[in-house]
């Protein structure tokens, strides 16, 4: 085992014992202990709702996620490649990113209802000013060096843009990744919580109203999870994509 694999496991070692020891000082109510939580998932009843309910989240977390990419991939390339659409849309765009996306829930509420409209609106607003954000940099960031000498081979704008500038911006693109899909994931529970109380949001919900502590941090617990298998399939797209780029 590497080194890095035996850091990683320490932190989760001394995670856990600092867990342990402060769930030992203070009542199971406010801090269930990390046997408690083991226990929910193996409970096969609660692993069977919590299984469901993830499964059902992940369809509005895709739509959403997938509807971020579609727009502000290619939106922030043409603008972060203009100098004139940086300049009138950059504004715009750093007014808008600095709002809290909760502040328009009321409006995706009257726009799109409380159900799976208004959910996939909330995790494609929380996540696709990340990735544009991103997205521009990484476009004005292209060196106009590169792009002069494919000019001087002949290279049409297409075969620039293709063969020089989409190259370069893919370590940008999985860093909006990164960023972009751990804001889906907020979206996505955000969602569950502030519009109909459903799947994992209702779940935790319901664990609230019943004063069931270790229900609710068994349902955190997953979604950590879910964060750190999305940033790990991300890390092995990117040792995939950008050998190149990749330090060791």
């Amino acid at each position: 085992m590497s080194d890095t694999r035996w850091l990683s496991l320490a932190s989760v070692i001394i995670g856990l014992g600092l867990w342990q020891w402060g769930a030992s000082h203070v009542s199971g109510l406010l801090l269930p202990a990390p046997t408690e939580v083991l226990a929910k998932f193996l409970d096969p009843a609660w692993l069977a709702r919590l299984m469901r309910a993830l499964g059902q989240s992940l369809v509005q977390l895709g739509v959403g996620f997938g509807l971020t990419l579609i727009v502000a991939v290619p939106l922030g390339i043409v603008i972060g490649r203009s100098p004139i659409l940086r300049r009138m849309f950059g504004p715009v765009v750093t007014a808008i990113y600095a709002i809290p996306p909760v502040a328009f829930v009321p409006f995706l509420i009257v726009w799109f209802g409380l159900f799976f409209e208004g959910r996939v609106a909330l995790v494609f607003l929380m996540s696709v000013f990340d990735v544009l954000v991103v997205m521009i940099a990484g476009a004005r960031d292209v060196r106009r060096p590169l792009i002069d000498v494919g000019r001087s081979f002949g290279a049409s704008h297409g075969q620039q843009l293709r063969l020089i500038v989409l190259p370069a911006l893919l370590p940008f693109f999985v860093a909006a990744l990164r960023v972009g899909s751990a804001r889906a994931i907020n979206g996505m529970i955000t969602a569950e919580l502030f519009f109909a109380a459903v799947n994992l949001g209702g779940l935790m919900k319901r664990a609230t109203q019943d004063f069931d502590s270790a229900a609710v941090l068994s349902i955190v617990v997953l979604i950590c999870l879910l964060g750190l298998i999305a940033q790990s399939l991300i890390v092995m797209l990117e040792r995939r994509l950008l050998r190149w780029h990749v330090r060791t």
